[in-house]
Order: C-alpha cells, then structure tokens, then sequence
C-alpha cells in the first residue's frame, strides 16, 4: 500500500455512494429474498458474495444463472427495479456518512458523488438524507459513461464536472472496483472495504481505513473534524457493521 501520509494538498473529493455512504446491502438483501422466496427458491446470504460490486444488468445475470431462473435478464429487472424503487428513500446513512458529507461542505470543499447506480437511483437515494444532493457540485451515474466501475469514466466525469484536474481529487471507496477505477483515473484513493476480512486486497489503494470515522482528513490537506463524535454518526448504535455494494 503506498504511504498513507500526502505532502500534497488535495481540493476536490469525489465518494462512492452504496457501502460508502449508504447502507444498500440491507435493502438489496431483503428485495432479492422476497423475490426468490416466491419464486420457490432459498436466499442463500454466503452466495450473496458473487453479485457484489456489479451494476444493475451484471447483478440481474449473476441472479439468473445462480438461482436458475427462467427470464431475461430484461424481464427481471423489469419485475424487481420496482420493488427497489419503493426502497430507495429509506435506506441508512453508514457510520460517519452524514458526518462526513457535513462537514466537506462546511469546509467549501468541492465534492462529487460518483456511482454505478443509475443517476435517477442515486437522486431518490440520497433524497432523505438532508442537505446531502446540495452538498455535490456534481453527480454521476453509471448511465452517464461508456463503462461504470473499475473503468475510470465515471471518477474522469466527475473531475471534469468540477473542473479539477484528476491529480487534485481524492476519492473515498468502499469496493475494489472503484479502487481500481479512482486509480486508473490518476487519483488517490482511500479505501473504507466493506466486505469482511478483505483489506489485503485493497493494496493498491493509498490509504485503508476501517470505517469513515477513521478519516483523518489533514494527512490529506484537508480541514481536520473537530467535533465530538455524536449519535449521528453512529445510525445504528455502532460503528460495527458489514456492507454491501449491489447497485441497482
């Protein structure tokens, strides 16, 4: 891993959305429970692990072929996008998300939110979490670029939307693909894993952090928290809890 420490002055930050800020596993898990259950099948959790990271096509095939069931991957996501839609507004904010985002802002800091979903799930996700769409000065989904994550389009669009040069943006990450792909753009990335247990695989990253109340903004350049922890940063009573990345 490169070193966690920057003599570099960073100006812009760019943040992943599902398993960085929000808690999306949650909500994935329990759409893709009721639509197998009626479909006659047994949610497996430990199986959950190979749809991770995907984008709403990918993950609608990896579903398919795993639980053998006979639709496209069209009429799928046909039947289920409506069960997510009804979600979308009521999914947690993760440890230290609201935080985080507050606090950016307050600074002046320019930050984007760069995600696979598609841009109209992003705008109804963050939509009950105040403040948070006036925090960005740019958002980009996946449905804007040619490729979503690990290629670096969507972090490319969203330094050019604030019209920064790549080198000047930090991004916050919680999966290996928007690693790879904050990296590929000429970025420095911190990663927040989300999966359990895989922070060997995050070498590439510059910094690794257990949970975005670690961040130590001023290793970075950027204005250090001051506050005191307090319960909104901690939606669920702790800070210990496990994510996921599907992103529909």
């Amino acid at each position: 891993m490169a070193e966690s420490r920057s003599t570099r002055q960073f100006s812009h930050v760019i943040l992943g959305l599902d398993g960085t800020l929000l808690n999306t596993d949650y909500v994935v898990q329990q759409v893709l429970k009721s639509f197998l259950v009626k479909e006659g099948k047994t949610w497996d959790s430990k199986k959950a692990q190979c749809l991770l990271r995907k984008g709403p096509y990918e993950a609608a095939v990896a579903v398919l072929e795993e639980y053998e069931l006979p639709y496209s991957a069209e009429e799928f996501l046909n039947m289920i996008t409506p069960m997510f839609t009804e979600k979308w507004g009521n999914i947690k904010a993760l440890a230290g998300a609201n935080r985080l985002v507050q606090h950016l802002r307050s600074k002046g800091v320019c930050v984007a939110l760069a995600s696979n979903s598609p841009r109209e799930n992003i705008r109804a996700k963050i939509s009950c979490h105040p403040g948070w769409e006036e925090s960005f000065v740019a958002i980009v989904g996946g449905d804007e670029v040619t490729k979503g994550k690990p290629s670096p389009d969507i972090f490319v669009e969203a330094a050019k939307r604030m019209n920064s040069d790549p080198s000047n943006c930090i991004v916050i990450e919680d999966s290996l693909p928007g690693v790879l792909a904050g990296k590929a753009a000429g970025m420095h990335v911190i990663a927040v894993p989300s999966i359990p247990k895989s922070t060997a695989e995050f070498g590439i990253a510059d910094e690794v952090i257990n949970s975005l109340l670690d961040l130590r903004l001023e290793k970075w350049g950027l204005t250090p928290f001051v506050d005191c922890m307090t319960q909104d940063c901690y939606p669920f009573g702790s800070k210990n809890f496990i994510y996921a990345d599907i992103v529909f």
